[in-house]
């Protein structure tokens, strides 16, 4: 239940993304929006999240598999976020350190997901969720922050 749970809600924001990315295909400037291009992003998201809603069996059956690759994606996060600290202590911002301890979840839950110490698949699944929850609160933390430290430089 758990795991249909959360693919049905991934559907579901593919699906919010996929309409946001298509709506600013067709509001933005035509140049920006083919720059950017909102229309194939667009797409893909709504691709991913219909077959999230549409494939819950599916994904409950390959859910090791997608767990190596949902893993191996924070992983790659988390090296993403390495660059954004550094490039924030280069540009001497002194909340750097909050995007550092980010990439350090991102990567050490990586690492446990990839290194698959659990004894089930259901656990497995629920280290995931809460894996995601706190990523995304220290990842909108160090947004705030990040946002709040460029206004006041500007200002």
């Amino acid at each position: 239940g758990f795991t249909v749970g959360i693919a049905i809600a991934a559907g579901i924001v593919f699906i919010v993304l996929g309409l946001t990315q298509t709506v600013k295909y067709f509001s933005e400037d035509p140049v920006e929006a083919a720059t950017r291009q909102y229309l194939t992003k667009g797409l893909l998201f709504l691709l991913a999240g219909v077959f999230c809603v549409a494939k819950v069996d599916w994904i409950t059956t390959t859910f090791q598999t997608l767990t190596v690759v949902y893993g191996v994606l924070v992983m790659g996060t988390g090296f993403g976020k390495v660059q954004f600290a550094l490039d924030l202590l280069r540009r001497k911002n002194r909340k750097w350190y909050l995007a550092l301890i980010s990439a350090a979840l991102s990567i050490a839950c990586a690492a446990i997901i990839l290194g698959n110490p659990f004894k089930t698949v259901v656990i497995l699944w629920r280290f995931t969720g809460i894996t995601l929850i706190v990523e995304a609160v220290v990842d909108i933390i160090t947004l705030f922050v990040s946002i709040h430290e460029r206004k006041k430089n500007r200002g």
